[in-house]
């Protein structure tokens, strides 16, 4: 960062990060709709805060960030995503690469796509836990360019399933 401190959307943006780690990691102890729910408030809010992190950004700073999450910890993370998400897991994804190649549809994972969001946000919050502002600055950076490259297509994809199982005729009349 350019200065000390953090601007207010890079603090929103770890707390949203905290929060949405929260929720993933906590998902076997939620219900199916409430789980839903939670996603569907917390993704538009990581998207719009991520998009903003350029503000205080410096692009020069070294931007990494070490994994923290093992293999094993996102597979269980994953599953119990699977778990809660049922046979609504999984959904025909439009936007995949190949998709213009190929004469089958392709299908994605609910419980993947969250996790692989989850895998970046978990890194983050890990790495800027207790650590000085000058790890912190690289790690936003890191964050907000994988956001860029990687997760944020992943969370825009993921919204239209969780949308479409939220607000479908079964499960409209609960809202």
């Amino acid at each position: 960062m350019k200065s000390s401190s953090l601007n207010t959307n890079a603090i929103a943006f770890i707390a949203l990060c905290n929060e949405y780690c929260h929720a993933v990691e906590n998902a076997r102890e939620s219900e199916r709709d409430d789980f839903i729910d939670s996603m569907l408030r917390l993704l538009p809010r990581l998207y719009m805060s991520a998009s903003g992190l350029d503000a205080g950004a410096d692009d020069d700073e070294d931007a990494y960030i070490e994994s923290s999450l093992d293999e094993d910890y996102y597979d269980s993370v994953r599953r119990s995503i699977e778990n809660i998400m049922g046979p609504d897991d999984v959904y025909l994804e439009v936007f995949e690469e190949d998709m213009k190649y190929s004469d089958t549809p392709i299908s994605a994972s609910v419980s993947e796509c969250l996790s692989d969001i989850f895998q970046p946000l978990y890194n983050l919050v890990e790495t800027v836990k207790d650590a000085p502002s000058h790890i912190v600055g690289p790690a936003l950076v890191a964050a907000r360019d994988d956001f860029r490259g990687y997760w944020g297509q992943i969370l825009c994809n993921v919204l239209r399933p969780l949308h479409h199982i939220r607000y479908s005729a079964t499960g409209a009349d609960d809202i």
